[in-house]
């Protein structure tokens, strides 16, 4: 199933697409040992920040795993032809189409935190997922991240997921417990 990618607002935020040429901002991204720290993908160099890229591009193509770059750009200058800064990823894992629930997850920049960068991407991702997908359903989203990942906490709830619980740990791929957070889609109107 192909889903359109669609671009996507948050104040002086961006959510579109991610593109081939990104790659070089994405091998300066991943030289934060916090971001690797976090994330599971192997983004060393170019060529292997367009394999990550590719991969973002097939998820749409399928439409199973809809991941979007964010930028940012300076709010005294918000204009069209601006420049803007690569300041982390959202994506909306779809994989089980149909089943009422879907998982979101995200990271930021270094150079990007502790401005609410994630929270904003993460809430204007949420509303456009049940928005988008609501004829199919959509009304729950899960945001998981391990427990001693403490900002990822802040960043669920700020952007309206409720903690649910504890999930045990899962090794290799997930080392040490982690947090379910939950977020329904509001009521019909």
């Amino acid at each position: 199933m192909h889903t359109t990618p669609p671009r996507l607002t948050a104040g002086t935020l961006t959510l579109r697409p991610w593109n081939p040429k990104d790659s070089a901002g994405l091998v300066e991204l991943y030289r934060d040992e916090a971001l690797r720290r976090w994330t599971s993908d192997a983004v060393h160099d170019e060529a292997g920040a367009a394999r990550w890229v590719t991969v973002q591009q097939r998820g749409w193509e399928a439409g199973d795993r809809l991941a979007f770059a964010v930028e940012e750009a300076p709010e005294e200058t918000r204009a069209p032809g601006t420049a803007t800064r690569l300041v982390g990823n959202v994506v909306l894992k779809y994989a089980a189409r149909g089943s009422g629930s879907a998982e979101v997850g995200y990271w930021t920049a270094a150079h990007a935190r502790g401005r609410g960068v994630a929270p904003r991407a993460l809430r204007a991702l949420t509303d456009w997922a049940f928005t988008a997908f609501a004829h199919e359903g959509l009304t729950r989203l899960e945001l998981l991240h391990q427990v001693d990942n403490v900002a990822s906490c802040r960043v669920a709830e700020k952007a309206g997921f409720s903690l649910t619980g504890t999930l045990p740990a899962a090794p290799p791929a997930f080392p040490l417990d982690g947090h379910a957070h939950v977020r329904h889609a509001p009521p019909a109107a």
